[in-house]
């Protein structure tokens, strides 16, 4: 599950994810898995903020494990976007929607291979068995 968010530099509009809009994805995903969820997170600000602390408390459902302050080696993600980057080098893009619609696709291929996934997450050293 997955969410992309366009930004075109316009005046007041924001650039990244909010706690709120976080927030929002991870409900969306409790609600649609059925399940609680481990979260890895690295310490990006609006990760590691007050306001967020007291939104995952508020979760019972919700584990949030917090990588070292530096530690892209154990961060399954920068993986994915290694992967996604290398899937649209040298690519000659129309603008951001088209680049949005690019970058979508590549991640519904991601998803769809769940042999991918798994070598993003052993590449860490960790692993799906219990």
């Amino acid at each position: 599950m997955w969410r992309t968010r366009l930004h075109r530099a316009r005046k007041g509009e924001r650039g990244s994810f909010s706690e709120d809009d976080y927030i929002a994805f991870l409900d969306q995903a409790h609600q649609r898995l059925h399940a609680p969820i481990v979260l890895i997170w690295d310490n990006l600000n609006t990760h590691v903020s007050r306001r967020m602390h007291a939104l995952i408390s508020a979760r019972p459902w919700l584990t949030v494990i917090r990588l070292p302050a530096y530690a892209p080696d154990l961060n399954p993600t920068e993986g994915v976007w290694r992967w996604m980057k290398r899937g649209l080098t040298n690519t000659a893009v129309r603008g951001v929607d088209h680049l949005a619609q690019l970058v979508k696709r590549r991640l519904r291929a991601c998803q769809q291979q769940t042999d991918l996934l798994a070598g993003f997450l052993a590449s860490t050293g960790m692993t799906l068995e219990p």
